[in-house]
């Protein structure tokens, strides 16, 4: 197959993407969306004849602009614009898991300094702040006390863009110093991991230890039915375990978040799974199927 790798930034996640296409036989465009331009119609980017693009930049807006204009031109590309608008808003992504009955943080947005203190107040200390948009744990702040409150918001208030002026608030869920990393494509896992801290931020970009893990029934279940709400594709689902015992068994989980850029070189180093290889098979089927299905991208370039 002919598979278009959209980028900005060949990144170690990429490199192994790339590795496993070559290693298959499959043809590989690598499109630098920094050097291309898309119009109405048609685009400098090499598009035609691909049976199926990923997406795999790094900066969420050309992420979603790219694929979108892509979409516009009949171009199979995974994962959807649609699905990544849902999980680039987190506000869009806490709505779509809780209307699919999916448990996750209680949440409230507000947009004035004055309402999300009050909103803050009615959390109770701690909770958290984070912006709408953003991956990585920055910008994430746990908020201690109403002084704290005061002068994060304040802040946040006086920064130039809109988005800033979203204030995004959040319960602190306890969790266990961890959280959950699952890869899933269309609901299914691939590979799963924890990243543990001693900081209540866990995150494998900040240093989190990360660990295999093996998903339960409940788990699996939650998983599919995350993805299934934000449109399915190849997605990041993190989980937070809730009620953990002294044992260590936990009564459920809460899911806080679906990414649908997902990195995975963590967890093909930390787990067992040949992750671009699974990655890979489900790229191969879903170009098969679309195959099966007649679609083919009409030609583009100017």
């Amino acid at each position: 197959m002919r598979v278009g790798i959209l980028y900005s930034r060949i990144r170690k996640d990429e490199k192994l993407l790339l590795n496993e296409l070559r290693d298959r036989g499959h043809e590989v465009e690598k499109i630098d969306v920094r050097k291309e331009r898309f119009g109405l119609e048609s685009t400098t980017a090499a598009v035609d004849d691909l049976d199926i693009a990923v997406d795999r930049c790094l900066s969420t807006s050309r992420s979603l602009y790219a694929t979108r204009f892509l979409d516009s031109y009949g171009v199979p590309v995974v994962n959807a614009p649609e699905t990544g608008d849902v999980c680039a808003d987190k506000a869009k992504n806490s709505l779509a898991l809780a209307e699919a009955d999916v448990p996750t943080p209680a949440t409230e947005v507000a947009f004035t300094k004055e309402a999300a203190l009050e909103a803050i107040e009615e959390f109770g200390y701690p909770c958290v702040l984070k912006p709408v948009t953003g991956s990585w744990g920055r910008l994430m702040a746990k908020i201690d006390s109403r002084n704290a409150a005061e002068a994060i918001l304040e802040h946040k208030e006086t920064l130039g863009h809109y988005e800033h002026k979203v204030f995004y608030v959040q319960e602190f869920v306890d969790k266990p110093g961890r959280d959950i990393r699952v890869l899933a494509v269309d609901g299914e896992p691939v590979a799963a991991m924890t990243r543990s801290s001693d900081h209540w931020l866990t995150n494998a970009a900040k240093g989190g230890e990360t660990n295999s893990f093996e998903l339960d029934d409940r788990a699996t279940e939650l998983v599919e039915t995350a993805s299934d709400a934000v449109g399915g594709g190849m997605l990041g689902v993190d989980l937070m375990e809730v009620g953990v015992d002294a044992d260590g068994g936990a009564d459920d989980y809460t899911v806080h978040e679906v990414n649908h850029t997902v990195e995975f070189k963590a967890l093909d180093s930390a787990t067992d799974v040949d992750v671009p290889a699974r990655v890979v098979d489900w790229l191969e089927a879903k170009a098969a199927a679309l195959a099966d299905d007649g679609e083919a991208p009409e030609e583009v370039n100017a």
